[in-house]
């Protein structure tokens, strides 16, 4: 029996595979969500100062977003199942250890640690639900299922980490952990096949690039936390920004130059792959953007209390938790291409919205969320698929792995062009009440160019994506609707 034939042909028929992939991405979307609602406990109970307490969740992030292109290379040489496996046992006793934590350091090593065991994870629930399926149809309503369970995760996150502190400490947060690693490995195990030789690689790994690789998405991830933290006047975010950027310079000489490299440029520049990595751009630009100035707005600018802006932020949770059942139809309909840029174009508009109209009253606030909410969630999805689709089969995972880096690494993008406009526009300390009537207007002023930079670049991240698209000179074009959905049942 073949690969194709053997391959589910429904969704029920891997629902546990589905499961476990599923239970990847919960942890991921769930872990930092639950645990900053309990950062001022985290604080007293460690005695541990502000700084310790950003790096509870900065150091978890910055791992993960810096070793995902290497920990995707190793899956498609040594097999991502494997790897997958491997960084669940390791997720399951890092958060173990939190029970025995007595320090602010101790607990940001354990981060670091649960960092390593995302990048060795995430990636691979793509990758793995994209080979669990022959039909780009199933593939869609696969990866639409498990993000919306990691995007419900998210959602209540805050909710269910504030009600565990009302009765337990806050350890638990992180042990909880522990249940979804072992139901993840159940799954895994039970639901997808051990890794076959001839869907993986055996390229010798490059150690260099992989270093270079790592530093330049280590130090991206940091210089945004550096501009909103120490401001656009300090030497540390430029000096962390030219740092990246020639750590860029040196990684693309050195991907061009290597025998085997770690990452095949000329893949990247495949139009699919290229394609659908610049919609992951925008979308991550957008949503990450948007959410950091409209929550600043609520509660800084208005004064609304911090429940209540959760309450404000409700449009772009419930939009994107609650289109996920569209997703499929949409594309169904209107086809790959159209899809991706249709919803990319919804996260443009979405920011130039809130730009132009999110200061004359909450409603415009609401219809931009929704706008990029829904944007995000079907050119996600189907940007996603696209770069698998482009990709031979023994670099799927790399593929996963680029795609959630462009995502990482953008949204840093978007809080550090907001944050660094503030700074320079705002006059005293953001965080005081009791604004004047100039510091409103600046900070209005701050919004207002700050959204419209997001939003041209956002908008030239999606032109330049259906460029890539429609110019294809090797004739790749999107499956017809018949070919997305033959075969599903």
């Amino acid at each position: 029996m073949d690969e194709k034939q053997a391959s589910p042909r429904s969704l029920r028929e891997a629902w546990v595979a589905l499961a476990g992939l599923s239970a990847v991405f919960l942890f991921e979307m769930l872990d930092n969500s639950i645990l900053n609602v309990a950062l001022p406990t985290i604080g007293r109970d460690l005695q541990a100062p502000t700084v310790a307490l950003q790096w509870v969740t900065g150091a978890y992030g910055v791992v993960f977003g810096g070793l995902m292109l290497a920990f995707g290379a190793l899956a498609d040489r040594f097999g991502r199942r494997r790897l997958m496996l491997v960084g669940l046992v390791l997720l399951g006793v890092a958060s173990l250890a939190t029970a025995f934590v007595t320090s602010g350091e101790q607990l940001i090593a354990v981060r670091a640690v649960m960092g390593v065991a995302a990048a060795m994870t995430t990636p691979g629930s793509i990758a793995l639900a994209f080979r669990l399926f022959e039909e780009d149809g199933l593939r869609v309503r696969a990866m639409t299922l498990i993000s919306t369970v990691g995007l419900v995760g998210l959602a209540i996150g805050p909710t269910v980490g504030g009600f565990v502190l009302a009765v337990a400490p806050w350890q638990v947060l992180l042990l909880v952990n522990v249940p979804i690693a072992v139901l993840a490995i159940i799954g895994v195990r039970a639901g997808i096949a051990a890794d076959r030789a001839a869907d993986l690689h055996r390229d010798p790994v490059d150690v260099l690039g992989a270093v270079l690789g790592t530093a330049t998405i280590v130090l991206a991830l940091v210089a945004p936390t550096l501009f909103v933290g120490e401001g656009a006047g300090s030497w540390a975010p430029w000096a962390a920004t030219a740092a990246a950027v020639g750590g860029t310079v040196l990684f693309v000489l050195r991907e061009r130059s290597a025998r085997y490299p770690l990452l095949d440029l000329a893949l990247v520049a495949r139009p699919l792959v290229s394609s659908g990595l610049a919609y992951k751009a925008a979308a991550g630009l957008a949503i990450a953007g948007l959410g950091f100035m409209v929550t600043l707005q609520l509660q800084l600018d208005w004064g609304w209390a911090p429940a209540l802006a959760a309450i404000g932020m409700l449009p772009q949770v419930v939009v994107l938790i609650a289109a996920g059942p569209f997703v499929n139809p949409f594309v169904e309909r209107v086809g790959f291409d159209r899809a991706a840029w249709l919803g990319a174009a919804a996260t443009v508009v979405g920011l130039a919205v809130y730009s132009l109209l999110g200061g004359f009253g909450y409603v415009w606030v609401a219809i931009a969320l929704a706008l990029v909410a829904a944007g995000v969630r079907i050119a996600g999805v189907v940007a996603a698929v696209n770069v698998l689709r482009g990709l031979p089969k023994e670099r799927t995972s790399m593929g996963a792995a680029l795609t959630d880096t462009a995502t990482e690494v953008t949204s840093g993008a978007g809080i550090a062009v907001t944050g660094t406009v503030l700074v320079a526009l705002f006059a005293g300390d953001i965080a005081t009440p009791g604004w004047s009537a100039q510091q409103t207007a600046q900070f209005q002023e701050a919004v207002t160019i700050s959204g419209l930079v997001l939003t041209v670049v956002a908008a030239a991240r999606v032109g330049w994506a259906i460029h890539r698209t429609r110019s294809a000179a090797d004739g790749a074009a999107s499956p017809s609707v018949a070919d997305v959905v033959g075969g599903r049942t």
